[in-house]
């Protein structure tokens, strides 16, 4: 079963919720999971304008995906920071470049998954997550969330992102605030509980039309 994990980010906050989602898929029994990221659309005289600079550079490795990657993957799970309640556009650009293989129903009954970053408590992580959603359906995608489960979204202790619909982190206005170790747990949950739905969908026997 192939699993890949497809990530915009630019401060780093999303790649390290990508790491522990690929940590979680990876405990799966013959998971073959592969980490990629989105292409930068930000100029680079701006970039190294910011801390952006510097902070890229920690997954600078990380090869550039093409849609065509997506391909060969049974199941695929989208990270980006939500801008205005919606995706960067560095990820919908990606997806907006899928329409050829749309065409071809490419993705029909892959899995589909999604997580996300934002500045705010409040700052539109499930309207993020829930846009995401609505163009891996128009792919043709099967929608695996964050099951209520995995309690660590229910915590009252402390400050967390996670909701039924993906993991999600706060970085502050600052963006000084990495994932904590609370939302790197739900990350490796939803890694795992993604990959074990592929991997039963791609044993199944197949269906026979009549």
């Amino acid at each position: 079963m192939k699993l890949k994990v497809i990530f915009y980010s630019m401060y780093g906050h999303t790649y390290r919720l990508a790491v522990a989602i690929a940590e979680g898929a990876r405990e799966v029994e013959n998971a073959h999971v592969e980490m990629l990221q989105v292409a930068e659309l930000v100029p680079e005289n701006v970039l190294e304008k910011t801390v952006a600079k510097k902070a890229k550079e920690v997954f600078a490795h990380i090869p550039v995906a093409k849609p065509d990657d997506m391909v060969d993957a049974d199941a695929i799970i989208f990270g980006a920071p939500t801008r205005y309640g919606n995706m960067c556009s560095q990820m919908r650009s990606f997806i907006d470049q899928t329409g050829s293989l749309w065409a071809k129903n490419a993705f029909v009954g892959k899995v589909g998954s999604a997580f996300t970053s934002t500045s705010t408590q409040h700052g539109g992580q499930e309207t993020t997550l829930i846009t995401c959603y609505i163009s891996l359906l128009h792919l043709g995608m099967i929608i695996v969330g964050l099951p209520y489960s995995e309690v660590r979204q229910t915590t009252m202790s402390e400050i967390t992102g996670g909701s039924p619909y993906g993991t999600s982190s706060i970085s502050g206005s600052g963006g000084s605030r990495m994932p904590s170790d609370n939302e790197l747990a739900m990350a490796r949950f939803q890694g795992r509980h993604v990959a074990t739905i592929a991997s039963r969908l791609v044993s199944a026997p197949t269906m026979v039309k009549v």
